[in-house]
């Protein structure tokens, strides 16, 4: 096969794997599953490598490349808009091209055009045909994207809080708003960082409507002592106490609830989950970053029951420690906007956070 045949054929498994249902011109028909993909549409700026349906309706595009073109995805872009800006053969009406992907047999980029001042993002695979489904019923809901619900958080009620609390959780919401993927928050030990993260999560659930989100632990312990305060934390706006606004879970298995708000996990529970692999418990009562992989390291591949846009923040506790070599995979992995917490970070963690 050529570079561009080997190409194709990759994207066309992961797609598969998302749960689309791929046809040429020929085998036409939209209405095969939820999720269509159409090779070689063609429209008034020529034929675009494949179309997506959803629903029977055209609403993103994807431009394939050979693996030596990976590293100019972000020029492939401006070619991904114009065909998504192009009027599509055989459509009576002006299609609403939402979604594009450029992908190569390593890379995938994605971007929503309904994002304000929307740009390229490298993931891990496609997205689901269900994900970009409730995307377009969110929509036509009258809800906007989840990068331009974090550009409008209600003024920060600071009562109770210390001033290096409020400071780290005004600037998150800042850094969220500014569309950057990844924040560090550096306090002291003491100063309340599970806290601080804590009421973030409280925020994001609120008044963005995050849909899930991960924490992050290293050790059995944490997990544990990261639920107790979940149990006890109390908002300044609400007298419930947060566990019983919204459902919080601390994995103890492979299996996690698709109704949780908040999951809680120690990384080498969530790569084990991950890589389809069975953990060895006592390898959650040590640091990640002490744990000696003695077996052959396994890489992170897609999973279906937890595909890549499966949370929507993930949250690393004492990140100077736990998400590199291989642990980093868990990260890779996710669709996600990451914060770190630590009161030691270190060259790693400041590069990892850019």
């Amino acid at each position: 096969m050529t570079p561009e045949e080997e190409a194709r054929a990759v994207i066309d498994s992961k797609l598969r794997a998302a749960g689309y249902i791929i046809q040429d011109k020929k085998d036409y028909n939209p209405r095969a599953a939820l999720g269509v993909i159409v090779r070689e549409w063609e429209t008034s700026s020529g034929p675009v490598d494949y179309l997506i349906l959803i629903d029977g309706n055209p609403v993103g595009v994807i431009e394939a490349k050979r693996e030596s073109e990976g590293k100019n995805l972000t020029t492939v872009a401006e070619q991904s808009k114009r065909y998504a800006e192009s009027d599509l053969h055989h459509f009576k009406n002006k299609s609403d091209i939402r979604f594009a992907y450029e992908a190569t047999n390593i890379k995938i980029h994605f971007c929503d055009y309904h994002d304000i001042s929307y740009r390229s993002r490298e993931i891990f695979s496609f997205h689901k045909p269900e994900e970009l489904k409730r995307l377009l019923d969110e929509k036509d809901k009258g809800i906007d994207t989840l990068r331009n619900r974090l550009k409008s958080f209600p003024t920060f009620d600071s009562a109770g809080f210390r001033d290096c609390q409020t400071r780290a959780i005004v600037n998150l919401e800042k850094s969220f708003g500014d569309n950057h993927p990844r924040a560090l928050v550096q306090m002291a030990t003491g100063a309340g960082k599970t806290y601080t993260a804590i009421t973030s999560i409280y925020r994001l659930l609120k008044f963005a409507k995050a849909k899930r989100i991960l924490f992050l632990v290293d050790t059995r312990n944490l997990g544990i002592q990261a639920e107790a305060e979940f149990m006890q934390y109390k908002p300044n706006d609400d007298t419930h106490r947060f566990t019983e606004l919204y459902n919080v879970t601390r994995l103890n298995n492979s299996y996690i609830s698709p109704h949780t708000h908040v999951c809680i996990s120690t990384i080498q529970r969530m790569y084990s989950i991950l890589c389809n692999t069975e953990l060895d418990e006592s390898a959650e009562e040590e640091s990640a970053n002490e744990t000696q992989m003695t077996n052959v390291q396994r890489e992170v591949v897609y999973n279906d029951k937890y595909p890549c846009e499966f949370f929507d923040f993930i949250i690393i506790d004492e990140c100077h420690r736990s998400i590199y070599n291989v642990w980093q995979q868990v990260l890779d992995y996710f669709d996600a906007f990451y914060i770190g917490l630590t009161a030691t970070p270190d060259k790693r963690t400041f590069a990892f956070f850019n």
